[in-house]
């Protein structure tokens, strides 16, 4: 079996799409300037020294030891996967060429290698065990063999409609390779692991589930809500104010679109900002995320709007928890984690 590399993109679709239409994975930061495959880990770490003098010792060897693999450790010919949190998609793909400085393509990921991307996984369709060795919260990391199996088992054409099959058992997967971990960054990995599942968990809600969710977010914040029926919804699947008849302001009105894997863009942006008035409050959620042009026609919007992914949906849940009415909680149940303070 090859070796496969997961290469995180970072938060967000933006830099999975330039992944996509690039077909490249990247890796910063332009501080350090253009690279070279014979640098060795002890040269990376005199450099990050140099240009990170403010870090501790401990963060700057886990960059050297990143940076060296991305240099010299990873061959064309491998395999390489990266995550887009908001579509809960993993994209499967095989590395092209050797290490490329290239800050013209993205200048905040300047260190970048070719790829020819085949295929993606829902997130929702792994075994409990993948979805854990995946969440490691490293930016480059190699993937054990019953991962590498797993990803490819399930990987579908990159064109075709998505279709989640439900998990498979696996067994444990092996921890993944390296050096043991500091007490900092086994509690930063623990944190960005129970994020993701609180992110499965909301994702397994049903659409009218999902609608409820929203609704009870809204009245935490202090807002009375109305939640359509099952049927046509006239564009609208909540509408919250103050007093919850509209009489008050602010008038918010939310859409919610629970399809994982499947992002929102300007077409469903405008349908529902028609008949809005400039006043009006809107907020759309998408589970399946957004893409850029979505973004940016939100941006260009005369009426306030807001988009909300899935990672920022979890943001609200977890930020609002102890404020939800117990219908609420009772949709997403989770209980608090202590860790203690370094």
């Amino acid at each position: 079996m090859k070796t496969t590399w997961m290469v995180r993109a970072g938060r967000g679709s933006e830099n999975i799409e330039e992944f996509l239409r690039l077909g490249i994975v990247a890796m910063g930061d332009a501080r350090l300037g253009k690279l070279s495959t014979s640098q060795s880990k002890a040269d990376l770490l005199r450099l990050y020294a140099e240009k990170y003098p403010d870090e501790n010792e401990g963060t700057r060897a886990t960059w050297a030891s990143q940076s060296a693999r991305f240099l010299s450790e990873m061959k064309a010919g491998d395999g390489v996967i990266t995550y887009d949190s908001e579509r809960r998609l993993y994209f499967v793909g095989a590395l092209t060429s050797e290490y490329e400085w290239a800050p013209q393509l993205i200048e905040s990921k300047p260190h970048m290698r070719r790829v020819t991307w085949a295929g993606r996984v829902s997130r929702d369709g792994l075994s409990a065990a993948a979805r854990n060795s995946l969440g490691a919260i490293q930016t480059l990391f190699k993937l054990g063999p019953e991962v590498v199996t797993e990803l490819t088992e399930l990987a579908g054409p990159l064109d075709a409609p998505l279709v989640v099959a439900p998990p498979a058992p696996t067994p444990a997967s092996p921890p993944i390779e390296g050096k043991p971990r500091s007490d900092a960054e086994l509690s930063a990995e623990m944190f960005d692991k129970a994020g993701s599942f609180v992110e499965d968990a909301i994702s397994r809600l049903d659409w009218q589930q999902m609608q409820h969710l929203v609704a009870g977010l809204l009245r935490s914040m202090g807002y009375r809500t109305q939640v359509s029926d099952e049927g046509p919804d006239r564009g609208v699947d909540i509408f919250a104010s103050p007093d919850g008849l509209g009489l008050q302001e602010p008038r918010i009105f939310v859409e919610v679109k629970h399809r994982p894997g499947t992002p929102m863009g300007t077409k469903e942006i405008r349908s529902f900002l028609g008949g809005r008035k400039e006043r009006d409050k809107c907020l759309y959620v998408s589970t399946g995320g957004f893409t850029k042009d979505a973004h940016y026609e939100a941006e260009r919007s005369s009426v306030a709007l807001t988009l909300i992914a899935l990672p920022r949906l979890r943001e609200l849940l977890l930020d609002r928890y102890e404020q939800l009415d117990a219908p609420t909680r009772a949709l997403v149940p989770l209980q608090r984690f202590y860790w203690p303070l370094q």
